[in-house]
């Protein structure tokens, strides 16, 4: 009983870790698009539990609201509105570039695993006190997270926005034409 005790938030993190990568390999293998839906609505909150152990509770909340909320509502719409039954089936992995995606897999998992035990841990960052403290000034994490977004990082916060707002019109734009030369018959016009 001293040993839960003692290691309860580790043994919350391997949980949640790997109910996060169950729900990732579900959305890969399920072949009904509503069930991967919902895998990923289980990788959506598991990644936000996994927030909530580490101490950031914003990032968390915005993971469970904008992720497993409106994301998964967009998509459940899309699959319910896309007539799934009626599009030509067609292999989930292409059996020639199988074997490429393994050896990747492998090689970014390797990379992944030197960067965090030669960059993070021998740095000794990964403490997050450096996201805490602004100014000298110790912050709780929402705060923290304001700060550093509205003072070092603005203008890239800022071009990211104008991105999106471009590639959302864009979007409507590509959709309304498609639409419209679907409606003509497929006749390619102006």
């Amino acid at each position: 009983m001293d040993f839960l005790v003692a290691n309860f938030a580790e043994i919350l993190f391997y949980c949640f870790a790997a109910l996060t990568v169950a729900g990732a390999v579900g959305v890969l293998v399920l072949r009904s698009p509503v069930h991967a839906a919902l895998s990923l609505l289980l990788t959506f909150v598991m990644v936000g539990a996994l927030f909530l152990l580490r101490h950031a509770e914003l990032l968390a909340a915005v993971q469970v609201l904008v992720y497993g909320g409106g994301i998964m509502v967009l998509f459940l719409f899309v699959i319910m509105l896309v007539n799934v039954k009626g599009l030509a089936s067609s292999e989930v992995f292409l059996s020639e570039l199988a074997p490429l995606a393994v050896v990747g897999g492998v090689l970014l998992g390797i990379l992944v695993a030197f960067a965090l035990v030669f960059g993070v841990f021998a740095s000794g960052q990964g403490d997050g006190t450096a996201l805490r403290s602004a100014g000298g000034e110790v912050l709780g994490n929402t705060e923290a997270v304001g700060m550093v977004l509205y003072t070092t990082y603005l203008v890239p916060f800022e071009v990211v926005s104008v991105v999106l707002l471009v590639a959302m019109i864009g979007a409507i734009v590509f959709g309304r034409r498609s639409a419209a030369f679907e409606r003509r018959g497929g006749e390619e016009g102006p």
